[in-house]
């Protein structure tokens, strides 16, 4: 299905520059709420207690909060949760020590003596340790981490052919993290401040050792996925919503679906590699990007209006990940066409390769194809019998190559 005109010639790596710079600042101010504010860790990350209660009668949240201090959870933080006339509300502390059945009794029982003739509804009941809590964090980023890695190592092994430098960009892009890591923890840094430098780390040591290896498909790659994790963990933050489980699993989607759009650019881009050589690699790259573009709308707009209906109808369980997505699947989409395609620009040495033949190979391909007559056949009788005979050396030749026999024939005068 196309509903974009097949002959349609957008410019877009006209504008890759301004782009570019525009993706750069998005990043820079992504940035920010991390080091200023950091992440807001749910309960998965950071430990403590999670509860979902209902209330058959109009209750006020912060009469819930009064409530629950003579349990101890001075640091209860209650939230209205779903439509406001539901009644429902998420409990959040971060203290320990409750089992998972001591937490929901003692809860249960707290807010039936304090709200008497309205009946609670326990509706769901988390409890996290704040060491299993960190574990899980860190478990979260290497996750991350691991995914970006090794998309870059497919991408390079699968446009490039180039297994073991990618495998020794991979290396060395987990040494940089791994010490760098250390390096930060020693110091006192906390973890999101180590978050975003690590980050801005990868990215840089990434471009440098893709341009040292010539690995142009893996720069694109890597340094785009990065971009979206980035850019929407930004987002995310801004929007003061919480990062948990759901959030990271919506995070490693979003890089599977984006590697996903790039591959599918960068395929038509090698076959149009192939096909058009007396183009200019730039236009070659916009010419790929319109001719996916229709897909790039169909597969990005679908998933979307999906992802959009989840968030809306698809439960407060379930919002994290829908909204993480939303934002994932539209900068994922904009980081295929305007920082992947752009580039893989970075190295004109192996455009010029890829794109015209040497002069030498060029001589040698047309002395091939025209080889020259003998002096001594000037009649068209002598020319049409040694074009004769330069058919016949041709088959003989293809048969040799298939391995099968050669049969000479007499040639009638």
């Amino acid at each position: 299905m196309q509903f974009i005109k097949p002959d349609i010639n957008i410019n877009f790596m006209g504008r890759r520059n301004l782009f570019l710079i525009i993706s750069g600042l998005l990043m820079l101010i992504s940035l920010l709420p991390l080091l200023i504010r950091g992440l807001n860790y749910g309960v998965d990350f950071s430990g403590g207690m999670l509860i979902q209660v209902k209330f058959t009668q109009p209750v006020e949240a912060e009469d819930i909060r009064q409530s629950l201090q003579s349990l101890g959870l001075t640091d209860a933080l209650v939230q209205s949760f779903g439509q406001s006339d539901e009644n429902e509300f998420l409990i959040r502390s971060l203290a320990a020590g409750f089992s998972l059945e001591q937490a929901e009794t003692a809860v249960r029982a707290n807010l039936e003596n304090s709200f008497s003739g309205n009946k609670v509804e326990m509706r769901r009941v988390e409890t996290v340790g704040p060491k299993a809590g960190r574990d899980l964090r860190e478990k979260a980023m290497m996750a991350i981490f691991c995914s970006i890695l090794l998309m870059g190592i497919y991408i390079s092994g699968r446009f490039e052919s180039k297994w073991m430098l990618s495998c020794v960009m991979a290396l060395i892009l987990g040494v940089t993290a791994f010490v760098l890591r250390l390096v930060l923890l020693n110091v006192g840094v906390s973890e999101d401040i180590i978050l975003a430098i690590l980050t801005l780390a990868i990215m840089g040591t990434t471009f440098l050792v893709c341009i040292f290896l010539r690995l142009r498909y893996a720069t694109g790659a890597v340094v785009s996925i990065t971009h979206d994790a980035l850019l929407t963990i930004g987002i995310y933050c801004v929007l003061g919503r919480e990062f948990n489980l759901s959030t990271v699993a919506a995070l490693l989607t979003v890089i599977g679906f984006s590697v996903n759009d790039t591959i599918i650019i960068y395929d038509r881009i090698r076959e149009n590699l192939r096909k058009n050589l007396r183009k200019s690699f730039e236009e070659i790259i916009n010419q790929s990007i319109n001719q996916t573009l229709s897909r790039t709308i169909l597969t990005s707009g679908t998933l979307l209006i999906v992802v959009i209906i989840l968030f809306f109808f698809g439960g407060g369980v379930i919002e994290d990940f829908a909204l993480t997505m939303i934002i994932g699947v539209v900068v994922a989409t904009y980081s295929s066409i305007y920082i992947a395609s752009p580039l893989i620009l970075i190295m004109p040495e192996r455009k010029k390769k890829l794109l015209s033949p040497s002069p030498a190979g060029l001589a040698k391909r047309i002395k091939k194809e025209e080889a020259p007559l003998p002096e001594d056949t000037d009649s068209n009788e002598a020319r049409s019998a040694h074009k004769e005979d330069k058919e016949k050396s041709g088959a003989k030749n293809m048969r040799r190559k298939r391995g099968g026999p050669v049969r000479s024939r007499t040639r009638r005068r």
